[in-house]
């Protein structure tokens, strides 16, 4: 008997790593997480992930082959297999691909999180079909993955498609890149928040977020909050679909897209998102290029997305050759 066709597709987040066995479909047999303890080296998480994963496969392995492993990282680079300095990993520089392969002999590759949605989308989610697009990941940052001609643009470096540090304001707020005026800053679920406390602290407005500190709010306490008619949750969206409608529309104007693809936890808002989003972004747009793209949200499946994004990478790469 033939056995079926699996890759692995693996997450590296700054808390948890998630993994899963996805199939040529996109379904997933079988997934589990683990965490990463994010102070320890690399070679510590993929010693246990492993771990964890052998045990798994095991379980389906009388059916199925695995024939490669897909990672999404942050500050990774495809071009050399590498995590280079990431944010909130005490890694420094790290050959995660050779790392892997000294365990398993099969096809390994690795980008970051944005590029891995990017393929994800195109090979099962709401870019199929479309050889031109952006992918746009609201996370706690802004994640960027750009498709051209149906081929995924890392760059000279590996390191192309960083939307999220392009400039709105010179002088604006400080981001973590070292930088002023980072469009994640403003338009991300910690750039969001940042703009609640800005309005809070320049207005009388009753608000029912006056009640929480910076710490413990989020992204969905601010739409649930919208949600209810706060006034100064609505002006917060309202000014975060503004920034992002600008700065998107001078993308269009540097790749004419089909489609713009948001993804992650402040897209999961909604209209609440989308609608001035799309209002600023129209508004924003050279006349040539009004109403012709498309703006959708992302058609991955949410439980998952980030490990079918990771596996997509690497099935994308396996029917290269």
């Amino acid at each position: 008997m033939s056995l079926n066709e699996i890759v692995m597709g693996i997450d590296v987040g700054g808390t948890f790593t998630k993994f899963g066995f996805i199939d040529r479909d996109g379904a997933c047999l079988a997934d589990s997480s683990i965490p990463t303890h994010a102070e320890k080296p690399a070679e510590d998480l993929f010693e246990r992930l492993f771990k964890q994963s052998n045990l798994i496969f095991q379980k389906i392995s009388d059916k199925h082959k695995l024939v490669g492993i897909g990672i999404g990282a942050p500050n990774a680079n495809y071009y050399k297999g590498t995590v280079e300095l990431p944010p909130n990993l005490n890694w420094g520089v790290v050959d995660i691909v050779a790392l892997v392969k000294k365990r398993y002999n099969i096809p390994v590759a690795i980008t970051n999180d944005a590029n891995a949605a990017a393929i994800g989308e195109m090979k099962f989610g709401a870019a199929k079909g479309m050889k031109d697009f952006i992918v746009i990941t609201l996370g706690t940052g802004l994640g960027s993955g750009i498709v051209a001609n149906g081929n995924l643009i890392y760059g000279a470096d590996g390191f192309a498609g960083e939307i999220g540090h392009t400039i709105y304001d010179p002088n604006g707020r400080q981001c973590g890149c070292g930088r002023k005026g980072c469009l994640e800053t403003y338009a991300s679920a910690s750039g969001i928040k940042r703009t609640v406390f800005e309005l809070l602290c320049n207005s009388t407005e009753e608000s029912i977020l006056r009640k929480i500190n910076f710490t413990d709010l989020d992204a969905k306490m601010i739409s649930d909050a919208a949600n209810a008619g706060d006034k100064i949750a609505l002006e917060a969206f309202d000014f975060t679909a503004k920034v992002l409608g600008l700065k998107l529309a001078d993308s269009v104007a540097h790749l004419s897209p089909q489609a713009i693809i948001l993804f992650g936890g402040l897209a999961a808002a909604g209209k609440l998102l989308f609608e001035p989003f799309k209002k600023y972004f129209e508004e924003s747009l050279l006349p040539i290029f009004r109403n012709k793209v498309q703006i959708l949200p992302s058609g991955l499946k949410s439980g998952n997305s980030a490990v079918l994004g990771a596996a997509a990478l690497i099935w994308n790469e396996l029917d290269k050759k």
